[in-house]
Order: C-alpha cells, then structure tokens, then sequence
C-alpha cells in the first residue's frame, strides 16, 4: 500500500476473488465504451425500486460476484445515512476504505470539517493498524483534495454523473476513484470492496451500477490516468481562489503553495512551557520521549517544528490523544502557525491579555503560558471571548487540563459591538478573525469546494467590523495583532485599509516587537504572510497595530 500518491502508477491486474473476469480479450461491443449504464433511481420511502434487477454486463466487461445462496435476494435498501457505518442496518466491515468513505460522507453532507470527522472515525476504529490509520487518513485527505478531478473521472463513465446518488454511495465511489488513479492498491480490491460496501447498504441495482462505473475508471485510470500531483493539486483547485491567490501572492507563489506538501500534512504538536527552562530544551526532551514511544508503530515520522520553538511534526503517530503525557498536560495539538500567531503578540508575565477570538483555546492557553501568572514577576492576567458559550466552555477545559489558571471569559458578537468586554483594558489584543480558511487546504480540504467567491465580500465586512471593535478593548499605546487563516488580499491588506480609513486614529500599525517576529521576517515588518511552501505551516496574514496614545 501507498503511503502518498506515486509519481507513475503500477499496472494493475484484475484477479478473481470478489470479481470475475470474463474474458482476457479486450471488450467488444458496448464494452469498448469506457460509460457505464446510468444509476438506477433511488427508491423513495414509500415505495421498492422500479427495476428490481439491473442489466447483465457486456461480454468482456468485470461484474461483482453473485451473492452467496443464503443472501437476501431482491434490491436491499440501505440503513440512513444519518447512522455512521457502523450502527445500526446493514454495517460495513471498519476497514480503512470504509473509514475514509464515512468522512468524505460526512463533510458532504453535515458541512463537517475533515479533520474532525477523521478523528473521531478513527478514535472509534480501534482495530485498526497504525499503517491502515494511514492510509484511512490519505484515502480521506485525497479524495477531498482532488475531488473534482475524481469526480470528472467518474461522470466521463456514467451517462447521468453521480449527482443523484447518496452521500455515502458517492463517497464510496470517489474513495474508490481515488485509489484507482492514486495508489498501488491493485484495482480488483479497490473496486470490489467499494462495490460490496455499496451492495450491503443500498442494494443489488445500485451495486450493479457502482461496479460499472468503477470498472470503467479503472480502464481509464490506466489508459488515461488523471493529473498527477503536485499538478493535481493546483487543477483541483476551483478557478476562482486560483485568480484571487494570484492577484493576492503572485502566480509563482500560487503555484508554489497549491503544490506544497507533505500530504496529508503532519499533526503538529505544541510542548507545554516549563517556567526556567528554554522552550526548544523543553521541546527536545519530549520529542526524544515520543520518538521512543512511537517506534513500535513502525510508520512514525517524528521531527521539530522549524519555526516555533514549541512545536513537534509527526507523522503516523495515531491518536495523538492517546499519547503518553496528554492527559497529564503535557503537550496538546496545534498547528504550528497557530502557535506562531500566540507568539507574534508578544505577551510577556506583567501584561493584561485578551484573546478576542479564542475559539477552543489553543492560542489561549499558550497566551496563559506566555503570561505565566505564577511567576515571579508575573502581574499579568489572559482573559477571552467568542461568539460561542460553548467553545468557551471547551477553552476552560482545556485550560483545566493543562494545569493552567481558568480566564474571564465575555460570550460577544464583535461584529455587532464590544458586549461587556471593557475598554481600553488590556495592553496586548490577539484578534485571529473568521475568515474564509483558504490557508487551510492542505490540512481542511473540503474549503475549497465550500467557499465561493461572492463569500468575500461578506467576510471582508464582517472582518472590518471585528477589527475595529476589537481595537477599542486596548488601552492607548497598547498592541493588538490581527490574523487570518487565508492570504487572499480581500481579507488581509483589505480590510487593514478598510479599519484605518473608517475608523482615523484608532489604530497606527506598527513593527512586530515579539523576539520571534525578527527570526521569521526581520524586525522592520508591520505585517506579513506565513506560507505553506516556506514555512511548513497553514498559510496566515498577520498584522501589527499600536492604539494611539
């Protein structure tokens, strides 16, 4: 198996296990055609299938096996599909194609992040090998990065495309489609598991349907075989973010990011500070323990984050949750950018902190570690805020877990106004805004068939409105930094010029004062891209900014 895309894919043979090969000469007839009969309508609730047994194959062409004798005959309807695989109705063997399936599944139609559902599907899949959580994780991540492509593959096979079909039938088939143009996995496993799977939870018709489709991809994939990365990468991208990235970093640099990998990425990890004792200290002493814990996978790949002394790359590590040292606060995850923007505020021991758009907490906590109440010297405080209760009720947590002093916390819409956060209070200000997440694709694929252009303008607005507001929480001469997970130009310089020229006197930018600042982009910059190409992170702009006295 693959533990990424290959540069030259293997010729693939088909074996007779859950498929048979009718014949080896090449397919006459309609079989010649790499389109495959349209699906068969999906029933309704009240009613069975119209056609209760699809067309028999051309001569030439690979069919499913028949079931066994005791199997149920007739069409068999699927369980919902708001049921993961696994409860309830017609359950699927917790295999790594079946894991990955779930997720594309779920991202399609709960508007879910990949990274979430995946967690959480392989939390579940306890039975997996760590080289099957692997390749679960690249089935998921590649099937939602090249999407389109794989969609086009198949739709070239069907008359009638694939948009009628459920969640879960088109993300099986994608899955399928991805490892049939992708990986080495022979094609009579990717086919046939992908056909049974769908025979098991949606019947004999649509299984009938799905193994010509894939049959069809599978000639294809070897005849003319998609794009191979990093050129996926950047076709697979929608036109519109391809136009806006360029006019926001250039063509070179789009290029450039679209491409980078590793992918999927790496999870990052981010060491808990020790008081007296240097961060990258701290850092190596756990990275050696981690190593040595993770040899025993067999698949880890374990390094040092390149720019946050605090951060740890891993690869193929599992659950990082369930790592020795978690529970005891110990470290937690986070992405290594995300640090950086924590660090870029310069928060020190006497300083009062507020975290404007803390989420979950992880640029909180290390904002609480930077501030570290107990020291000697240390008068400061962190206090937060979000637009949601409930992930200030996680941050607390979180904070909890990490041995860390609980914060104020204001539940408040910045974009409406400042609640009952007070004004001009605190002396350092970290706003990392909602934005539209085009710096995630390579960790959150699915946002590039999310987001659209017209969403811009509504986020640019919303952004000024949370700057501006934000800005009046700092005392005069005091910092605030503003952040978003996206380098398009309409979120970044943008709104910077939108808050400066409505809002006179209210901010003044400034250059960056944290230590870090100088290691990552000289000491003169007042605001700067974090890019995945160069840094190894998710792509961010941040900026500088002093209220005035």
């Amino acid at each position: 198996m693959s533990s990424g895309p290959p540069g030259k894919p293997r010729p693939r043979q088909i074996e007779v296990e859950t498929i048979r090969v009718r014949s080896t000469r090449p397919p006459v007839g309609p079989a010649a055609s790499p389109r495959s009969e349209a699906p068969p309508a999906a029933p309704s609730s009240s009613e069975a299938p119209a056609s209760p047994a699809s067309r028999p194959p051309p001569r030439g062409a690979w069919e499913a096996r028949s079931p066994s004798a005791d199997a149920p005959r007739g069409p068999q309807r699927g369980p919902d599909f708001r049921k993961p695989f696994r409860r309830g109705g017609s359950a699927l063997p917790v295999t790594a194609r079946n894991v990955a399936a779930e997720v594309v599944a779920r991202v399609e139609k709960d508007d879910a992040f990949a990274a979430a559902v995946l967690d959480h599907e392989l939390r579940r899949a306890t039975d997996l090998s760590p080289r099957d959580r692997a390749l679960a994780t690249e089935l998921a991540y590649g099937t939602l990065r090249l999407r389109p492509l794989l969609e086009r593959s198949i739709e070239e096979a069907t008359p009638r495309g694939i948009a009628a079909l459920d969640p879960r039938t088109r993300a099986l088939l994608l899955v399928a489609a991805y490892q049939l143009h992708y990986t080495r996995i022979p094609a009579f496993a990717a086919v046939s598991e992908a056909v049974e799977a769908i025979r098991t939870t949606r019947g004999r018709a649509v299984s009938g349907f799905a193994n010509g489709a894939l049959r069809a991809v599978a000639v294809s994939a070897e005849k003319a075989p998609l794009p191979r990365p990093p050129v996926a990468f950047r076709e697979a991208t929608a036109p519109w973010l391809r136009r806006a990235l360029e006019r926001s970093i250039g063509a070179d640099a789009t290029e450039a990011l679209l491409t980078a990998g590793p992918y999927p990425p790496p999870v990052h990890l981010r060491v808990r500070r020790v008081r007296g004792r240097a961060d990258e200290e701290t850092r190596d002493t756990w990275l050696a323990e981690l190593t040595a814990a993770a040899q025993a996978s067999g698949v880890a790949k374990i390094e040092a984050g390149a720019f946050s002394p605090l951060a740890i790359r891993a690869r193929g590590i599992g659950d990082p949750h369930a790592l020795p040292g978690h529970d005891e606060g110990r470290f937690t995850v986070q992405e290594e950018g995300s640090q950086l923007l924590a660090l870029l505020l310069g928060a020190g021991p006497r300083d009062v902190v507020l975290d404007a758009c803390a989420g979950r907490g992880n640029k909180a906590s290390l904002l609480a570690e930077l501030i570290d109440p107990g020291s000697p010297d240390g008068s400061g405080r962190l206090e937060v805020a979000d637009l949601h209760p409930d992930k200030l009720t996680r941050l607390g947590r979180e904070l909890e877990r990490l041995g860390l002093p609980a914060a104020k916390a204001y539940a408040v819409d910045w974009s409406v106004g400042v609640g009952e956060v007070p004004l001009a209070a605190f002396d350092r200000v970290l706003v990392d805004a909602p934005c539209s997440g085009t710096g995630t694709i390579r960790r959150r694929p699915e946002i590039q068939t999310r987001r659209k252009a017209a969403d811009l303008p509504g986020l640019q607005a919303m952004q000024a409105q949370i700057l501006a507001n934000a800005a009046l929480a700092v005392r005069p001469g005091g910092r605030l930094v503003y952040a978003v997970c996206s380098v398009l130009r309409d979120e970044c310089e943008a709104v910077v010029q939108r808050v400066l020229a409505e809002h006179p006197g209210r901010l003044e930018p400034i250059p960056f004062d944290a230590p870090i600042a100088a290691k990552l982009f000289g000491s003169d910059a007042t605001d700067v891209r974090l890019l995945t190409h160069l840094h190894g992170t998710d792509a961010y702009y941040v900026a500088s900014f002093r209220r005035p006295s």
